[in-house]
């Protein structure tokens, strides 16, 4: 090989080399832009892990919803949850997977520890343990809560996006768009589907769609203003963006609402646990009372103690109901009624329960019919008033069966304690020694012989009693006076254990019961109206916002303000719905009709203005206060949440805390007190006479 033709090679050779170490420099250089690294990120993100919790969640939902008790809480959950999770059915299984297995987690050791606790009252642990399972309400609640919460949150936090990305892109619908592009916040896929709808062939439609799944009022509003604005066009007032404004405005409302939230969630935070508190204790108290002060043992073993923690049993059941209406703070609870086929709903389709109902339900036009109709209203239940009345006569059936069960145990109670307690000849203030219960045990079991041979034998005498107990082997060779002795003794016993029986004034208290629990439903109703009415001021100065941010966009009318009122109305609903509906017959009578319905003066004074509105002057003026004093209707914004939160802690703080009383004052101070001084008096009288 000649040398031209190796340096021929070598020159190929170093030039191919070369070539290679520049085009691994190029292709570095470009393995280090931004779009190949996220691309690495993405495929690190669908790696397989060999453990995933999204996974777990996933699988346990598929058990949850094959389960029948739990597939009632796993597509409660769903309900609430699709609103926050837009079209993502991934998302929405596992947080409700989620939710659910932590609240079993939280659920099931209190459950195993009031087993332990109440074992020995099977009455107790029964009632207990039903009363457990409406918990699980509260931490679904609670845990959705956080949930609609932190939606609340991000959407300051968007919106003030949404500023920066108007101002770059100057368009609605571009803006939401940039600023919805973080798919790791739930406030996003709100933005997506806002986005949708603006873009869409049909917006105005689908925009009423929205309002009806939106999770919460200020979506709406923001859904509206977005609207309004891409279909009108922005102006400048004082120099600024309407639409700006108005979203600072919808800011601001939110920023109230969250401290508002959060308020309330400290006040209320230990409320609710404070006020089922006494079902836990309830047992321990027993036993510490009976094992430090003996002479309560016959109380808390017997009828008075079983009748007093039923007592306490229903005023803490009561409690834990009106703690948690009076905390509800709306979020996503008024979207997510199953209103279109509850079991009331499949009741009522069958015939015979049918006529059953209507029998009970007021006749349609009457005075109490339109009472009852005017009170779901006002309470702004998802009820009609065949449901309302089939839970009437539910509960009521329930009370009367569960009284009688009841009265049943109680009787059952007084003879099992007559059977097993120790046998004294003497009143006892102290407490029995070993050998002492041992002595007394030995003569109830003696005594126990007796009453079974003459339990039921209302005729037996106290005579008949001795002359078996003369013939017995047991008082074989004993006393003459000591049988006697034991004969009084056992016909006591006997008199209380042919006593305990269902009596004529029990049935009588069982019907007693019955109607309270056919009322009970309509005192909820009562008591929801109350917490509303709380509310009003708060509802009235949304319905301000809402005025302040519609009054200078063109082509507005009282009209358009109606609708959006009736859309973010709910203590007012029915009476603004009612003008929106008889609005083109004639709008200033419309108004007027409105006016008369309402009684509270804030209201008013808006009805008024609109009334202005419509035949004198424009919106803007009509409403010119709300922007001259806009700082001032804020502060008073601000001190109206203050009152309200102050006014919900003392209603919650004295009925939270009342069960608590109950148990101290009724349960544990006042048997204490009672017996020990009888049992004292009852001693110090044997010991005057001789006996001790």
């Amino acid at each position: 090989m000649s040398n031209e033709t190796i340096y021929l090679i070598m020159g190929i050779a170093g030039g191919a080399f070369l070539l290679i170490v520049l085009a691994y420099f190029i292709i570095r250089k470009k393995m280090q832009k931004s779009e190949y690294k996220q691309i690495q990120r993405l495929q690190r993100g669908t790696k397989q892990k060999s453990f995933s919790m999204e996974v777990i969640y996933q699988k346990l939902y598929v058990k949850y919803i094959r389960i029948p008790f739990l597939k009632r809480y796993i597509l409660k959950l769903r309900r609430r949850l699709e609103i926050i999770n837009i079209d993502d059915e991934y998302n929405t299984r596992k947080d409700a997977s989620k939710i659910l297995t932590k609240t079993l987690a939280i659920l099931i050791p209190i459950i195993l520890i009031s087993i332990i606790i109440t074992h020995s009252n099977t009455l107790v642990m029964f009632i207990v343990l039903i009363f457990e399972l409406f918990m699980i309400d509260t931490f679904i609640d609670s845990f959705v809560d956080k949930i609609d919460d932190n939606l609340l949150k991000q959407q300051v936090e968007f919106f003030s996006e949404i500023r920066h990305a108007y101002h770059e892109y100057n368009m609605v619908e571009e803006a939401i768009y940039q600023v919805s592009q973080d798919d790791e916040l739930d406030i996003s896929r709100q933005g997506e589907k806002i986005y949708e709808i603006l873009i869409s062939d049909d917006p105005e439609t689908e925009l009423e769609k929205y309002y009806d799944i939106a999770p919460n009022s200020f979506l709406k509003e923001f859904a509206g203003i977005s609207y309004l604005t891409k279909e009108f066009g922005d102006r400048k007032v004082d120099g600024a963006s309407l639409y700006l404004k108005n979203v600072d405005n919808i800011t601001q409302e939110m920023q109230l609402e969250i401290l508002k939230r959060d308020k309330l969630n400290y006040v209320f935070q230990s409320l609710a646990f404070i006020s089922i508190a006494p079902i836990v204790l309830l047992e321990p108290i027993k036993n510490w009372a009976i094992s430090n002060f003996s002479f309560v043992e016959s109380w808390y073993l017997g009828k008075p103690g079983m009748i007093v923690q039923l007592l306490i049993l229903i005023i803490t059941f009561i409690s834990y109901i009106l703690v948690r209406k009076l905390k509800d703070n709306g979020s996503t609870n008024m979207n997510t009624k199953n209103t279109e086929n509850p079991w009331q709903a499949k009741v009522y389709k069958n015939k015979i329960c049918k006529k059953i109902v209507n029998l009970f339900i007021p006749k349609d036009g009457t005075k109490e019919y339109r009472k009852v109709i005017e009170l779901l209203k006002e309470a702004a239940s998802h009820l009609k008033i065949e449901w309302l009345y089939i839970n009437r006569i539910v509960y009521s059936i329930l009370a009367f069966i569960i009284s009688l069960l009841v009265f049943m145990q109680l009787h059952n109670v007084a003879i099992e304690y007559v059977y097993t307690e120790p046998t004294t000849e003497y009143n006892l203030v102290g407490g029995l020694d070993e050998k002492d219960r041992q002595r007394a045990m030995e003569i109830t079991e003696q005594d126990n012989i007796f009453l079974d041979r003459f339990k039921g034998n209302l005729k037996t005498t106290q005579e008949d009693i001795q002359e078996a107990l003369e013939k017995s082997k047991e008082y074989e060779g004993v006393m003459p006076d000591e049988i006697e002795d034991a004969a009084e003794r056992i016909y006591g016993k006997l008199q209380i254990v042919n006593s305990e029986y269902m009596q004529w004034f029990e049935f009588l208290l069982a019907f007693v019961f019955a109607i309270a629990g056919y009322m009970g439903p309509i005192a909820v109703l009562h008591f929801q109206v109350i917490i509303r009415k709380l509310e009003m001021e708060d509802e009235v100065m949304q319905f301000q916002t809402i005025i302040l941010m519609l009054m200078r966009i063109e082509r507005v009318n009282v009209e358009i303000i109606l609708e959006w009122l009736e859309r973010y109305s709910n203590i007012f609903k029915e009476p603004i719905t009612k003008c929106v509906n008889n609005y083109e017959a004639g709008a200033w009578e419309a108004l007027e009709d409105m006016k008369n319905e309402i009684a509270y003066q804030p209201l008013i004074r808006i009805v008024e203005s609109l009334q202005a509105a419509v035949e004198k002057i424009p919106i803007k003026d009509a409403f010119d206060e709300l922007d001259s004093e806009r700082d001032y209707y804020r502060e008073k914004r601000k001190e109206s949440n203050e009152r309200l939160i102050k006014r919900k802690g003392m209603i919650g703080r004295a009925i939270g805390f009342a069960p608590m009383i109950c148990l101290f004052v009724g349960y544990l101070i006042i048997p204490l007190v009672f017996i020990g001084l009888t049992s004292m008096n009852d001693s110090f009288a044997a010991m005057q006479g001789g006996n001790f």
